[in-house]
């Protein structure tokens, strides 16, 4: 019997400028069934989401050009018929509580430093997602 995949249809919207991160993250989530866009800056992020309308945003903070802050503030002032109460997850190496309390508000529903565990990073979008219900 196969086990059950925690993230089995779910589409998911990867931002993450480091390649080895970026495909670490991406090959994990299809690991467990989700189906992954990944890109590398903010910008083509913005240009897929309407279309693609995820599941679930997980975005690196410290990128190049626009940092997933700004990302995530365009993204909040979006219709949510084109993506703008996408549930989002940070994804930093910035740890520390400052860094989770300006995520926090700048809208992200959680933040999440890396490195990350596989299963840790499963359970994590599955309870995001799970939580949020609008």
């Amino acid at each position: 019997m196969q086990p059950s995949l925690p993230l089995a249809g779910l589409n998911i919207l990867v931002v993450e400028d480091d390649d080895d991160t970026r495909f670490f993250v991406t090959t994990v989530l299809e690991a467990d069934g989700a189906i992954v866009t990944a890109v590398p800056f903010a910008a083509p992020a913005l240009e897929v989401l309407p279309q693609l309308q995820p599941d679930v945003l997980i975005s690196d903070i410290g990128m190049p050009g626009e940092d997933g802050y700004a990302l995530i503030r365009k993204i909040r002032a979006l219709k949510p018929d084109i993506g703008g109460r996408v549930p989002a997850i940070a994804l930093t190496a910035y740890g520390d509580s400052d860094s989770c309390v300006r995520a926090l508000e700048a809208g992200f529903q959680t933040h999440v430093s890396k490195p990350i565990a596989p299963e840790e990073l499963v359970e994590i979008v599955a309870s995001v997602v799970a939580s949020c219900h609008w």
